[in-house]
């Protein structure tokens, strides 16, 4: 049973980075966008540019959850978005309470090891990022005209 959840791994993790990335890009779209219920306390509408924190947060979100999503530059986008979501917690819940279940953090503590988790793991299977890697190994791995030996 061990052997046939570990060939599954690659495929588990990539499921999981692909449903983490749209939830995390489905929020920044919202914020940015108003679109699905707009952001949060607003009425359906957006988050004025450039005010901070929260349009920066919304770009992240937006940005990284969709590079998350794709699975190209994972480990990156993943680190970014997992410290705005340490900073989420710790600036704007942590003050009204100490746990996420009183101060109403419980998402961003959930996207903030979410994403740590793929910060080391890499996007798995079904990313952008493995297929570039295939295909960069494939280039190296041709024989180029240097590299071939001269017959007589």
């Amino acid at each position: 049973m061990s052997a046939r959840l570990n060939s599954a791994q690659p495929y588990a993790i990539g499921l999981f980075r692909i449903v983490i990335g749209l939830l995390f890009a489905a929020h920044g779209a919202a914020s940015l966008f108003g679109v699905l219920g707009g952001a949060a306390g607003t009425d359906g509408g957006t988050i004025d540019a450039g005010t901070w924190p929260g349009w920066y947060a919304a770009v992240i979100q937006f940005g990284g959850g969709g590079l998350v999503l794709l699975g190209l530059g994972t480990r990156v986008a993943a680190l970014i978005a997992s410290g705005s979501m340490a900073y989420a917690y710790f600036d704007v819940h942590q003050e009204a309470a100490l746990w996420p279940i009183q101060n109403g953090g419980e998402l961003s503590a959930l996207f903030c090891w979410a994403f740590f988790l793929l910060v080391f793991t890499g996007s798995g299977a079904l990313g952008l990022d493995g297929l570039l890697t295939r295909r960069a190994s494939a280039e190296r791995e041709r024989p180029t005209a240097e590299q071939e030996p001269v017959t007589a």
